[in-house]
């Protein structure tokens, strides 16, 4: 099981959970498997194509995966996949 930090503004889509545990051997699989669980989380994550959101950036023990081996990633027992939405805004 591969342990998954929710970020405040997805919370509500995941039960009011910040940390949910998933099993899974790779990025792909914890991320299938948590919106499996959070159904409400797949269209915040994923486009209708499939693919993670270009403002979604997820990191497994503090690693970007996109300078890994993206969704194919392998995890491990006890790995920390962590899910960062970009923030955009402020004043000039």
């Amino acid at each position: 099981m591969a342990k998954v930090l929710i970020p405040t503004p997805l919370r509500a889509h995941a039960g009011g959970q910040k940390e949910v545990e998933v099993p899974g051997a790779t990025v792909g699989e914890i991320l299938a498997a948590l919106t499996a669980q959070f159904g409400d989380l797949r269209q915040q994550l994923f486009t209708d194509e499939g693919r993670l959101r270009t403002f979604v950036n997820v990191y497994l023990n503090d690693e970007d995966v996109r300078y890994l081996d993206r969704d194919k990633t392998p995890a491990a027992q006890g790995d920390t996949l962590s899910i960062v939405p970009s923030i955009a805004g402020g004043v000039r």
